[in-house]
C-alpha cells in the first residue's frame, strides 16, 4: 500500500509540470491556433529565470579578513555577496536562500514580454498558415533559444537549490498510519504541486470570473461573432498568449530546484506534454489538465519494478500508448470539440 500511495505522490509531482505547460499548450491552441512547439522553450526559460536571479543575489565582492590566514600566514581573502553587506548578514543570507521563490516575481514580466514579443514578431504571421507550418517555424524557434541559453550558460546541469526550510522530506507514512519512514516525500516536490493547483486554479477561475476571462472564452467559442460586436478580441489573444508564457515560466522556476535546469530540458517536457493536449483533447483546458494529472500518474506506477519485470521498457512508451489507444477511439481527446482535430 504504501508503494502505491508513494507512486501516486510521485505521478502527481510529474502531472503538475506536463499539465502547467499543458495548459499554456492548450490556451494558445484554443485562443490562436497556433500549435506552439516553442512552448517548452518557454519552460526552460523559466528555470533558467531561477538560474539567473541566483546568480546575481550571489555577486560579491572580496575583502582581506586580517584574522583568518591561510597556511602560509597569509591574511584570507573572503566573499561577501553585495546583498549581506547592503542588507545585513541575516537578512542578505535568507534573501539569497529564497532564490528560486523569489524568482517568480522575477519571471513574471520577461515571460510575458518574451510572450508578447514570439506573438507579434512571428506567429501572428502563421496564424492561417497550416498547422505543419506552425510546428516547423515554432520548433526551429525552440532550436534557437535552446541553442542560446546553451551559449551563455553552458551544456552542463546547473544545480539550483529550495530554500533550506524545504530541502528536508515529508513522513507520509506517520500521517497515514504506517510505519515511520514508511513513505518519505520531498518538501518541496509537495510545494511544486500546491504551486501548480494554485496557478491552474487562478488561470481557470480568471478565465471564468472575469470580464476578460469571458470575452476570450467566448472568442474561443465564435472568434468572428465576438469580432463583430466591436470587441478586439487579437489584442485579448495577444496578452493570453503572454499569460500562457508566464504559466510556462513560472512552471520551470518552480521545478528548478527538482530537476536542475539544462538547455534541453523544454524539449524533454515539450514532447510529453505536447501528447497530453491531445489525450486531453486539442482546446479544452480541464482536458488538458486532467490528462497532465492521469499521464502522469500511469507514467509513475508504470515506472514501478515490479511492472517494468514483466514488461520491460514499459514506462518509456506508456503515455505514448495511451495517446494512440485514445486517437484511435476517440481522435478528438478525452474532452476535445466534436469536429477539431478529427477531419
Amino acid at each position: 500500500m504504501d508503494a502505491i500511495i508513494l507512486q501516486i505522490l510521485n505521478g502527481l509531482d510529474k502531472g503538475s509540470a506536463y499539465a502547467l505547460i499543458a495548459l499554456g499548450l492548450t490556451l494558445i491552441f484554443g485562443t490562436l491556433g497556433v500549435v506552439n512547439f516553442a512552448h517548452g522553450a518557454l519552460f526552460m526559460i523559466g528555470a533558467f529565470c531561477a538560474v539567473t536571479l541566483s546568480k546575481i543575489l550571489n555577486l560579491s565582492y572580496e575583502t582581506i579578513d586580517e584574522t583568518k590566514t591561510d597556511f602560509l600566514g597569509n591574511p584570507l581573502k573572503v566573499k561577501t555577496p553585495y546583498v549581506e553587506a547592503w542588507f545585513g548578514p541575516d537578512i542578505g543570507a535568507s534573501i539569497i536562500d529564497w532564490a528560486v521563490p523569489l524568482a517568480i516575481l522575477f519571471s513574471i514580466p520577461i515571460m510575458i514580454g518574451i510572450g508578447f514579443i514570439m506573438e507579434r514578431g512571428l506567429i501572428k504571421h502563421f496564424y492561417k498558415r497550416p498547422h505543419a507550418d506552425q510546428i516547423l517555424v515554432t520548433f526551429g524557434l525552440a532550436i534557437v533559444l535552446q541553442e542560446i541559453i546553451k551559449y551563455f550558460y553552458g551544456a552542463n546541469p546547473i544545480p539550483t537549490g529550495a530554500p533550506e526550510v524545504f530541502r528536508g522530506s515529508f513522513d507520509f507514512g506517520v500521517l497515514l498510519g504506517f510505519d515511520p519512514n514508511a513513505i518519505i516525500y520531498p518538501y518541496w516536490r509537495l510545494v511544486y504541486f500546491a504551486f501548480a493547483a494554485v496557478i491552474i486554479g487562478a488561470v481557470f477561475a480568471f478565465l471564468q470570473f472575469t470580464t476578460f476571462g469571458m470575452v476570450v472564452r467566448a472568442g474561443m467559442a465564435d472568434r468572428e461573432t465576438v469580432g463583430l460586436l466591436g470587441i478586439n478580441i487579437d489584442k485579448r489573444f495577444t496578452i493570453m498568449f503572454g499569460i500562457a508564457a508566464a504559466v510556462a515560466g513560472l512552471a520551470g522556476v518552480m521545478y528548478a530546484p527538482i530537476n536542475s535546469p539544462n538547455y534541453h530540458m523544454g524539449m524533454d517536457f515539450l514532447v510529453l506534454s505536447f501528447v497530453v493536449v491531445v489525450v486531453g483533447g486539442m482546446g479544452s483546458l480541464p482536458g488538458a489538465v486532467s490528462a497532465g494529472f492521469l499521464l502522469g500518474v500511469l507514467e509513475s506506477f508504470a515506472s514501478m519494478n515490479e511492472v517494468k519485470a514483466i514488461l520491460p521498457g514499459i514506462d518509456q512508451i506508456i503515455i505514448y500508448l495511451v495517446a494512440i489507444i485514445i486517437l484511435l477511439t476517440r481522435p478528438r481527446g478525452l474532452m476535445g470539440r466534436k469536429g477539431v482535430m478529427e477531419d
